[in-house]
């Protein structure tokens, strides 16, 4: 065959568009979205805050990557799919990667972004949800009226002989019970536990923290808790009814309870039938529990 001149295949027009293949890529990526992600980061200044949370403690001199570049390196990862660190022993030479982090070198290494992991305090796990809270406040325009806590624990599964793990009955493994708080699709609080604790544990004090530098900046607005039945604890319902924290928690069933609830149920079917179905009807009765 004669030598091809020209990488270029011709495919004719479009209106103004000229319709060409071409076989001179180069380098081919499948996460080109992580430098849309760059732009987004730049602009809310997320990792430039996580940074500034932990601070660098490492001697300068024996260091390549800034605390910035590999927060960065891991949470564009991260919003990419790859969740594990060893994936950084390939990813640190990825182009793209490199090109969102801001350098044309390798990036870091698993075990490097590792040991930033787990070098980590107490005291650096609360400068971070500092960052949490502080670009949920910068995200709204104005003051919102109401805002709506969504408190809930989740197991994460554990593979070996992790450190603080214990057997959890209701999962049917051995697991964490780390504690979330979101307020629509903000994560404001994580907290990770180990699952032999009480799932409503720590949970009037994180709130207290949360709905305490939120009402520096919005004084005026409604806070309210929203949980299952694993946080209804009389010490919770008391401090929140103390800071004026409106919640709606469930309650566990119990043959009292949904004696109580089949009567509601049934005098409501009874107004439901007269007024129709555009009225919304809410039954109440008391409960007199000793705790």
């Amino acid at each position: 065959m004669p030598k091809c001149t020209d990488a270029r295949v011709r495919l004719g027009r479009l209106g103004r568009r000229q319709i060409e293949a071409a076989f001179d890529g180069g380098d081919i990526v499948s996460d080109g979205g992580v430098v849309l992600l760059r732009r987004v980061d730049e602009r809310i200044g997320l990792t430039r805050s996580v940074a500034q949370a932990l601070g660098d403690r490492r001697r300068a001199a024996s260091c390549k990557h800034s605390v910035r570049e590999l927060i960065a390196q891991r949470i564009y990862a991260l919003c990419c799919g790859w969740q594990d660190v060893t994936d950084h022993n390939t990813l640190r030479r990825d182009l793209v990667l490199q090109t969102a982090v801001g350098t044309n070198q390798p990036l870091a290494s698993g075990p490097t972004l590792s040991r930033l992991e787990s070098a980590a305090t107490p005291a650096q796990a609360a400068a971070l949800h500092g960052v949490l809270i502080e670009q949920f406040i910068k995200s709204h325009a104005c003051a919102p009226e109401e805002l709506i806590l969504d408190v809930d624990a989740t197991h994460v599964p554990l593979h070996g002989a992790q450190e603080r793990g214990h057997f959890h009955a209701y999962y049917d493994n051995y697991c964490y019970l780390p504690l979330y708080v979101f307020c629509g699709q903000h994560l404001l609080a994580c907290v990770l536990r180990p699952s032999d604790r009480d799932p409503a544990s720590v949970v009037s004090a994180l709130i207290k923290l949360l709905v305490r530098r939120l009402r520096q900046a919005w004084p005026q607005t409604k806070f309210i808790v929203r949980a299952d039945s694993g946080f209804c604890r009389p010490h919770v319902l008391r401090r929140l009814e103390q800071w004026g924290v409106s919640y709606l928690i469930g309650l566990q069933k119990n043959s009292r309870l949904l004696e109580q609830v089949e009567m509601a149920q049934l005098s409501l079917a009874e107004d439901f039938q007269r007024l129709g179905s555009k009225q919304r009807l809410v039954g109440e009765f008391e409960y007199a529990a000793r705790s």
